[in-house]
């Protein structure tokens, strides 16, 4: 069996020892780039955040990512403390201080801050709240299609935590991910709460069916940026698209299955559950639908 492959796994880059890290205002060497042991980020997975990708200067569906990080900060009762303007004249500050023009990934993080005794409640986080953003330069390296394996961890129900929200807690999905790899498996395919057919730990599920895509309704996934942007290239494009419940029957017989994310863009699926889909290689919906987004992104 052949190592296992991420939908993160990018190019070594001898350039990412040096990066600047943008820390609550300041940009500061790798090695300095430090956060309190006691900031609720690290302390309880209190925070959330985004991943932006950069593709020939231009910082790609960038409004879209603030609006939701923006989003999910107003969701949790965090104050991000800055405005919309603010936070991307950091991120802006940050690709100055890296000198980088394209091929870069974007992490922002923001925590509710540094809280005064190691407990639970927001309110002892009176100092905050943390800001930080890591940029490095990535690009994709991925040497054969992804292997999926379906596993027993779901994408819960909103009231528990919404899995349209891009929280520092991601437990439940790390789990999925080491469930997968004990299988034998890259990544995990995560049903939702009635046995459909729903998302990865990582990314977005989209299968292929003579020559319609399908993906989940969206009721139990990430609100996916690049999602939506595979959809509205579709339709777009005369490709019939649907949001729909299907099941493990339809996607182990499906002619194509592909990932969505920031990262990886569109990333082929080549078995689930040992099950080879298409011809286990990138098919041609997928091919498609790749040269479609790049155009869209200028890559």
């Amino acid at each position: 069996m052949t190592d296992n492959v991420s939908t993160h796994q990018a190019e070594e880059d001898a350039r990412n020892d040096a990066i600047l890290i943008w820390v609550n205002g300041r940009v500061v060497p790798k090695a300095e780039a430090m956060v309190s042991v006691y900031d609720s980020g690290f302390m309880l997975g209190d925070g959330v955040w985004e991943g932006i990708r950069l593709y020939n200067n231009h910082w790609t569906f960038l409004d879209e990512h603030i609006d939701r990080l923006f989003d999910a900060a107003k969701v949790i009762d965090l104050d991000i403390a800055r405005s919309r303007d603010e936070v991307i004249a950091a991120v802006l500050e940050t690709q100055r201080a890296n000198a980088m023009t394209t091929d870069a990934h974007a992490r922002l993080m923001v925590t509710r801050g540094v809280k005064t005794r190691p407990f639970q409640h927001p309110k002892l986080s009176q100092r905050g709240p943390t800001m930080v953003i890591i940029m490095e330069h990535s690009r994709q390296k991925q040497p054969r299609p992804i292997r999926l394996a379906t596993v027993p961890h779901m994408r819960g129900l909103p009231m528990t935590q919404d899995p349209k929200l891009n929280s520092h807690s991601k437990l439940n999905c790390i789990l999925a991910c080491i469930a997968a790899e004990k299988a034998g498996a890259d990544e995990a395919l995560m049903l939702d709460v009635h046995g459909f057919v729903n998302t990865t730990n990582a990314c977005n599920f989209f299968i292929v069916r003579k020559g319609e895509v399908w993906t989940s309704t969206g009721d139990y996934c990430m609100n996916g940026i690049t999602r939506q942007k595979v959809i509205d290239l579709c339709r777009a494009n005369g490709i019939p698209v649907y949001e729909r419940n299907f099941s493990l029957v339809d996607t182990y017989s499906a002619d194509e299955a592909f990932l969505t994310g920031t990262f990886g863009a569109q990333t082929p699926v080549g078995s689930i559950d040992g099950r080879i889909i298409g011809s286990g290689q990138i098919g041609p919906m997928t091919e498609r639908l790749r040269g479609l987004y790049k155009a869209l992104v200028g890559a």
